[in-house]
Formats: C-alpha cells, sequence, structure tokens
C-alpha cells in the first residue's frame, strides 16, 4: 500500500494541459535555437522534437504517480534548454511554477470535490 494515493481527475487535467502547453514551447524554442544555437540545425530539431514529444506522452502518463513525477522531471529538463536558448531559462522557470501551481490548484479542487460527494 503506498502512503501517496494516485492524482486526482483535475491534478491529472491540469498537469496534462500543463505539458500539451510546454511542448508548443519547446516547439517554438527550437525554431528560436535554430537561428542562435551553434548546433547543427538537424541536432536542434531532433532533441527538441523528442522533448515536445516526450511533454505530449507524458501528458497522458499523468494520471498516475509515475507520470506525474516524469512531468516533474520534464521541467527541469526544459528548464535546462537555457543553455542553448537563454530565453529558455525564464520560460522553464515560469512553467515549472505553472506545474507546481496547477498540482496544488488541482489537488485542492479535488479534496473539496471529495468532500462534497462525501
Amino acid at each position: 500500500m503506498s502512503l501517496v494515493p494516485p492524482p486526482g481527475r483535475t491534478v491529472a487535467r491540469l498537469a496534462a494541459s500543463c505539458l500539451v502547453l510546454e511542448a508548443f514551447l519547446v516547439l517554438f524554442g527550437v525554431l528560436a535555437a535554430t537561428g542562435v544555437s551553434e548546433l547543427p540545425d538537424s541536432t536542434v530539431w531532433v532533441a527538441g522534437g523528442s522533448l515536445a514529444v516526450a511533454c505530449l506522452v507524458v501528458a497522458g502518463l499523468v494520471r498516475t504517480r509515475a507520470g506525474l513525477w516524469l512531468g516533474t522531471a520534464l521541467q527541469a529538463v526544459v528548464l535546462a534548454t537555457g543553455f542553448w536558448v537563454p530565453a529558455m531559462f525564464l520560460l522553464g522557470a515560469l512553467f515549472a511554477a505553472l506545474w507546481v501551481w496547477f498540482g496544488r490548484l488541482g489537488a485542492r479542487i479535488d479534496r473539496e470535490t471529495a468532500a462534497r460527494q462525501a
């Protein structure tokens, strides 16, 4: 038996929304990186495209605890892309803050919904 319950419905929905929006952010970051990065464009597209796809895949997995952990790890990876596109430090931090806020807000909404139904 686990001490941490699986995420509630609202937490999963908000987390998935955050990750889908983050996939778009990564793709826009790829567009910016092709102009400013010293890496070959093909490398930038493969790495960025893989990260965007990972965001979408994990968005489908956030109904589980493992999915939430993977989503949290992706926040760190997106933040680290700031080493290639400096604006991603700010945008990654914004999305990481949004991730935390959505998690707390969703948990509160799920608790209140469960209390109301009980």
